[in-house]
């Protein structure tokens, strides 16, 4: 997902734009990895000195809710990144639990799934794996 096409969601949503918005946005865009909110916070910060970090988690919590962050959980902390695409393509991550980097993964394992009650029917799933990628075993 770019900058542009989580701002028109937003806008869509009937959200108003905003500066503080938009570059809670671009920070998540610039980074390859999962951020915590308080390294968000620690970001804008420099931009809008005087913004709580309440405001901020808040704006976190929609863009979650509205498509345009991805969550998960390191370490027993929320931590988010800009979705990876609005085509609704569906895939899992790999996630580097040292520099937390993400990289795509095409196959879905929930096609190996052959045990699942007939009673039961998903709705939804989420598959991650974490390990140390290339960058972080060479340091």
């Amino acid at each position: 997902m770019t900058v542009e096409e989580a701002l028109q969601i937003l806008k869509e949503k009937g959200y108003k734009y905003t500066g503080k918005r938009e570059e809670i946005i671009r920070i998540c865009a610039e980074e390859k990895r999962y951020l915590t909110a308080k390294e968000i916070m620690e970001r804008i910060k420099e931009l809008y000195p005087g913004l709580s970090f309440d405001t901020v988690y808040r704006n976190i919590s929609t863009f979650v809710e509205l498509g345009i962050l991805e969550q998960t959980e390191l370490d027993g902390e929320g931590r988010f990144r800009l979705a990876c695409s609005t085509d609704g393509h569906h895939h899992h991550h790999l996630i580097c639990t040292e520099c937390g980097r993400t990289s795509s993964l095409s196959a879905c394992p929930m096609s190996l799934l052959s045990a699942l009650p007939e009673d039961f029917q998903v709705t939804g799933h989420k598959f991650e794996v974490y390990g140390t990628c290339k960058e972080c075993m060479s340091s």
